[in-house]
């Protein structure tokens, strides 16, 4: 398809988008905007040196292709990338990966019945007499990916995700409270009949409201639900799991060493680009076909997550995990999926075994390396095994490998999460799409405020 230049490795990823972006100030439409957009990422090494470039005229890929290998020429390394390791380390993918064609493309809904889906729900917000203000939003993305490079790959491949989005702000005389309810997949059906759970959940945010306490500050057993479980690993693992990380850095690289005990013996951490969701990535940046990798496994550092830079590097190999937020920027080690696996406990055994607790549902956000903090929004306190009343935290924090070393027990389902408004950052890529999750996991003795 391209004439790549001889001595020199090449790839180029194009990609063709659709996406819409539909938000209401309660009933108040302020934006609906639909964007299509092909372009191009295109980049040369000679074997010392990448040379990059980016353009939205796809008509012009091979002109971007002949500067580079021009520039490329004036070091005087052309011809030393047989045999280099880094080049060595690209597989060769090829074939066509299309999932979300035709009457399956969210480009085939029209904007009317988006919009349609979302004033649906408003009935329900607005009859809530505690729910003062309230935003909706929804967001769609079709992306087809084309990769090519001069040692064969020929690859096509979708990805596909939508969802819809209620923030809402709750308030009872000087009391304040705000959460939000999203709902995210793969197709379009998928966003329909959510009433009764943005219902329920409306409820539960009332009673929160109504009856939540201050905690007592000290050290608790705590039980994550699934979701501040998944924000847990990844951030206070994940994200030191990507190579780069450690790259030239001799701490790091002593501290992450393969076969080092860094958790509980029940403890397994996965990143997984194959499974569904926002974090779906078949293929990665560079060609790389997903795949499970694991972490950590049964409390055991067992890998990291790579590119074909960092793989090479560290005498590994490419897990998948080159990612680039889109077409101006070089694919980065990045996460897909990452989730705790399961444990043997039923949710209410994981409960009942705990004399005084903290039941964690969900955070506001969380953040940590070496060290972890995790803002809950609904918690509550666990009583001789039982859950009990509402709790007002402020902050939850621990040490990680010690808060890893601490996990006690783990419920037997695994729940996976998805999220259209955001994405984890890093560098200057931001937003990127992930997905994290995990079964129930209780850890003792973390420090709660």
């Amino acid at each position: 398809m391209y004439d790549f230049p001889p001595g020199l490795y090449t790839d180029v990823r194009v990609e063709k988008v659709f996406e819409t972006k539909i938000d209401f100030l309660q009933e108040d439409l302020k934006e609906c905007r639909i964007r299509e957009h092909e372009a191009a990422f295109i980049r040369v090494f000679d074997g010392k040196r990448w040379y990059y470039t980016s353009t939205t005229d796809p008509g012009r890929i091979q002109e971007e292709i002949d500067a580079l290998a021009a520039l490329a020429g004036t070091t005087g390394a052309r011809g030393t990338v047989a045999g280099h390791p880094v080049v060595e380390k690209f597989p060769v993918s090829t074939g066509e990966y299309l999932q979300f064609t035709a009457g399956k493309s969210i480009a085939s809904i029209p904007k009317e019945e988006k919009i349609r889906l979302l004033t649906d729900y408003f009935p329900v917000l607005s009859g809530v007499p505690p729910v003062k203000l309230w935003r909706a939003f929804y967001r769609d993305k079709r992306e087809q990916k084309e990769f090519y490079s001069s040692k064969g790959s020929r690859l096509i491949f979708d990805i596909q995700h939508t969802g819809l989005v209620f923030g809402f702000e709750l308030a009872r005389g000087k009391k304040r409270f705000s959460e939000s309810f999203q709902k995210t997949g793969s197709y379009f059906s998928e966003l329909q009949g959510e009433k009764e759970n943005l219902e329920n959940f409306l409820m539960q945010c009332t009673e929160f409201l109504n009856h939540a306490r201050p905690v007592k500050p000290g050290k608790y057993t705590v039980v994550l639900a699934p979701l501040p479980a998944g924000i847990f690993a990844h951030e206070s693992f994940g994200h030191k799991s990507e190579a780069d990380f450690m790259m030239g850095d001799e701490n790091a690289m002593k501290e992450w060493a393969i076969g080092k005990k860094v958790g509980a013996e029940i403890l397994s951490i996965v990143d997984d680009g194959s499974r569904p969701g926002t974090g779906y990535v078949p293929f990665d940046d560079e060609g790389t076909p997903a795949q499970a990798t694991y972490l950590v496994r049964n409390g055991i550092l067992t890998g990291r997550l790579h590119s074909v830079a960092t793989a090479a590097a560290l005498g590994e190999e490419p897990t998948g995990n080159a990612r680039a937020v889109g077409f101006p920027y070089e694919p980065i080690v990045r996460m897909t999926t990452t989730f705790i696996l399961p444990g043997n406990k039923s949710k209410e055994e994981l409960i009942g075994e705990v004399k005084e607790g903290i039941l964690v549902e969900r955070v506001q956000h969380g953040s940590g390396l070496s060290a972890f903090t995790m803002a809950p929004s609904l918690a509550y306190r666990i009583k001789n095994g039982k859950i009990a009343d509402p709790l007002n935290i402020s902050v939850i924090t621990g040490d990680v490998f010690t808060t890893l070393a601490e996990i006690d027990g783990l419920s037997d389902r695994l729940e996976l999460f998805s999220f259209v408004l955001g994405g984890c950052g890093k560098m200057e890529q931001f937003p990127l799409p992930v997905g994290f999750g995990g079964p129930y996991v209780r850890v003792r003795n973390l420090v709660v405020q």
